[in-house]
C-alpha cells in the first residue's frame, strides 16, 4: 500500500497544490534534499516500524496519509528569513491541516477519519519538542483530547527517521520520553480520563489550568449551539431533536433587522447576545444557532455561555457538499454558491476541548 501512495509528484492529482518536489531544506535537518524526498522517506519507514503490523488497516491508512500531507502546506510557507538567510517554514502544520482537510474532502474521506488525519498534520512536530515546553505533562494531556498519542509518536518516530541528516536535531529520546509521560498520565492510547466533563472543559478554558481539580457539574441550563455550513440542515435538526426549545438565530435576526449577511454584522451579534444573556439570567435551556464555523468565532460565544454556568452541547452537521449546495438552493434566501465553496476551505470542526459534549452528523 506505501509504494502505489508514493508516486512521483507529475504523477499526483494534486501536483498544483504540492509541488513538494521543488521546495528545498534547510541542510542540518534535511540533508535529503527537498520536501517529495523527505514525504516518501517517511511513507517508506512506516512499513519498517516495529508495531506496524498490529495497526489495523485504518490505523495504517491514517498514518500514511498524514506522512504524505503532513509537511504539504510547505510550498505554501517556505521562504528566507531575512535576518539569517535561512529556510523556514513558519506555520506550515497549521496551514496543513486546512490543506489535508480540503484535499481529503475531495477524495470522499469520511469525516471521523479525516479529522484524525488533519490533526495529527497540525501536532506532527509537538513530540520533538517536548522538552522545550514550561510543564511537559501539561502539554502532552492538552493535545491527548485531540490526537491519539500512539499514531502521534509512531509517525513522529518514522518523521525523525525519514530524513538524512548527520546533526540530530530531534533525537529520538525526545520522542520517547512524549510516549512516556503519555503512559504515565494514562493517556497514550485514550484521551487523559478528566473527572467529568466540567474538569475537562475548565482545564481547556482556565488561564492557568489545574488537571486535578474536581468540579461539582452543577450547571445553570444546557445551550445547545449547532455548527456547519450554511445548507447543511441546522434548522432541520434542531426541528427534529430540540423540538421545544427556544432559538437565537442570526439568520431569523437577520431577517428582523433586514440585513444582508454581506452587511456589517454589528447589529446582529449585539441583539442575539442580548437574547442569549435574557435566557442565560432566566436559567432556560436555548439553542443558538449559526454557522459557528472556526474555533475563534465559537470560542466568543462559548464564553458566554460558560460565564453564566452553562452546560454546552456543541453539534457539527457536515453532510457532503454536493448535499449542501441542494438544500442551500431550496432555502428562501440561498447564499452564493460561491460564498459556501470560499467557506468549506475555513471550516474547523470542534472538538472535545471546547465544549462539554461534542457531537458529529455527517448525514
Amino acid at each position: 500500500m506505501v509504494s502505489t501512495c508514493i508516486k512521483q509528484p507529475n504523477g499526483c492529482p494534486h501536483q498544483d497544490l504540492f509541488n513538494l518536489h521543488r521546495i528545498v531544506t534547510r541542510v542540518e535537518w534535511h540533508a535529503e534534499g527537498d520536501v517529495w524526498t523527505h514525504t516518501q522517506l517517511v511513507c517508506r519507514q512506516l512499513p519498517r516500524l516495529a508495531e506496524w503490523s498490529a495497526l489495523s488497516n485504518r490505523e495504517q491508512s491514517i498514518l500514511i496519509f498524514t506522512a504524505l500531507l503532513h509537511d504539504a502546506a510547505k510550498p505554501l510557507t517556505t521562504q528566507v528569513d531575512p535576518e539569517t538567510g535561512r529556510l523556514r517554514s513558519p506555520k506550515h502544520a497549521l496551514k496543513g491541516e486546512f490543506l489535508a482537510r480540503n484535499v481529503l474532502r475531495g477524495l470522499g474521506c469520511d469525516l471521523e477519519t479525516r479529522e484524525t488525519i488533519c490533526r495529527l498534520v497540525r501536532y506532527h512536530g509537538r513530540p520533538a519538542f517536548l522538552l522545550e515546553k514550561p510543564n511537559p505533562e501539561q502539554e502532552v494531556i492538552s493535545l491527548s483530547w485531540l490526537v491519539n498519542h500512539r499514531l502521534l509518536y509512531l509517525f513522529a518516530l518514522s518523521d525523525t527517521r525519514g530524513r538524512t541528516t548527520d546533526s540530530m536535531s530531534r533525537p529520538e529520546e525526545h520522542l520517547r520520553f512524549w510516549k512516556m509521560i503519555a503512559e504515565e498520565q494514562h493517556c497514550f492510547d485514550q484521551p487523559y480520563p478528566f473527572a467529568n466533563d466540567q474538569a475537562r472543559f475548565l482545564f481547556y478554558h482556565s488561564p492557568e489550568p489545574n488537571v486535578h481539580y474536581v468540579p461539582h457539574e452543577e450547571f445553570s441550563c444546557t445551550v445547545t449551539m449547532l455548527s456547519g455550513l450554511p445548507g447543511s440542515g441546522k434548522d432541520t435538526w434542531l426541528a427534529l431533536h430540540r423540538t421545544d426549545l427556544p432559538v437565537v438565530s442570526l439568520d431569523d435576526i437577520r431577517d428582523d433587522l433586514d440585513v444582508e449577511p454581506t452587511d456589517n454584522q454589528g447589529e446582529v451579534v449585539q441583539l442575539a447576545r442580548e437574547r442569549c444573556r435574557e435566557l442565560l439570567r432566566d436559567k432556560a435551556d436555548f439553542a443558538f444557532n449559526a454557522t459557528n464555523l472556526t474555533r475563534q468565532l465559537r470560542q466568543r460565544w462559548l464564553q458566554l455561555f460558560a460565564d453564566y454556568g452553562a452546560r454546552i452541547e456543541l453539534i457539527y452537521l457536515e453532510p457532503p457538499l454536493e448535499t449542501i449546495l441542494k438544500q442551500n438552493r431550496q432555502r428562501p434566501q440561498p447564499v452564493p454558491e460561491q460564498v459556501i465553496r470560499r467557506l468549506v476551505e475555513k471550516v474547523e470542526p470542534p472538538t472535545l476541548t471546547e465544549a462539554h459534549t461534542v457531537t458529529y452528523n455527517a448525514h
